[in-house]
């Protein structure tokens, strides 16, 4: 559901849009398929039991499960895998699509921990 509806966004605004633009669709399509979600969610980062000054922000949150990080470049460069992994050390979540609109064709990569 979540790689459809950004395909359903790729597909009706192609590429060469900033970012931000294809999240406030993506957003749309999630709220029109019922899909719970939260834009822009704040992990904390736990060391010894106290949370850490600096904190990660995940692009979507999604079914309290699954961080959708989405992107808007020429290509998927080898850190945006890292901030993920990142991100699920943070959440405790297994899963996160690194989804890429800056593309003709949508590109997405599950990265599971």
């Amino acid at each position: 559901m979540i790689i459809g509806s950004c395909m359903k966004v790729q597909s009706e605004l192609g590429h060469g849009f900033l970012e931000v633009v294809y999240k406030d669709a993506l957003e749309i399509e999630l709220r029109l398929l019922g899909i719970p979600f939260q834009r822009e969610h704040c992990f904390e980062i736990d060391y010894r039991g106290h949370s850490l000054r600096h904190k990660y922000y995940a692009d979507f949150k999604v079914m309290d499960k699954i961080i959708v990080e989405a992107k808007a470049l020429d290509g998927l460069p080898s850190e945006l895998m890292a901030r993920c992994i990142n991100y699920l050390k943070a959440s405790s979540y297994k899963l996160c699509l690194l989804v890429n609109f800056g593309t003709p064709n949508l590109q997405w990569q599950r990265i599971v921990l």
